[in-house]
């Protein structure tokens, strides 16, 4: 069965070249932020109602969604990233990109790409998946990155860099 980037790995395949892994403090601070906005905006929905109520219903809804993403953060940031000779993995196992698939690494000043992180290119495009805080993969992009510390996002790019210079 071909791998589409969504399967757990089923061996383990090789030694960590380099590991991500969002500190407590990074986790609680990016949750934190998006979960206080989603209580800003429900308490502007009920304290300051617009005098439309479409309008007031918007506000609490988006701040509800919020809350529900901020918890979403905090979980998907307790995982790590695992950087493989085969390639890119999450903590449970499910492939983020294969190293055979990626055709190279963006991480400069305006690259678009997560906080602290760096953009991959892939040569095919993948599944869309979204670990909010530590990576997001759409088309033929995947952004590593968010809650994660510099020197993790600069190890692993260095690190993949290296695989792939060696490989071609």
């Amino acid at each position: 069965m071909a791998d589409n980037g969504d399967t757990p790995a089923g061996t383990h395949e090789g030694p960590v070249l380099a590991r991500i892994e969002p500190a407590p403090s990074r986790r609680v601070l990016a949750s934190g932020t998006v979960g206080a906005f989603g209580l800003l905006l429900i308490a502007l929905g009920f304290f300051r109602p617009p005098a439309a109520v479409p309008l007031q219903l918007f506000l609490i809804t988006l701040g509800g969604l919020s809350l529900l993403l901020a918890g979403r953060v905090y979980r998907a940031t307790s995982g790590a990233l695992v950087l493989t000779e085969t390639g890119i993995r999450d903590g449970s196992g499910r492939t983020v990109a294969r190293l055979d698939d990626i055709a190279g690494v963006d991480r400069g000043v305006f690259a678009f790409k997560p906080s602290n992180g760096f953009v991959l290119r892939l040569k095919s495009a993948q599944s869309k998946a979204w670990a909010p805080g530590l990576w997001w993969r759409l088309g033929k992009r995947v952004g590593v990155g968010g809650a994660i510390s510099g020197a993790e996002g600069r190890q692993m790019a260095d690190a993949l860099s290296a695989l792939l210079a060696r490989r071609d």
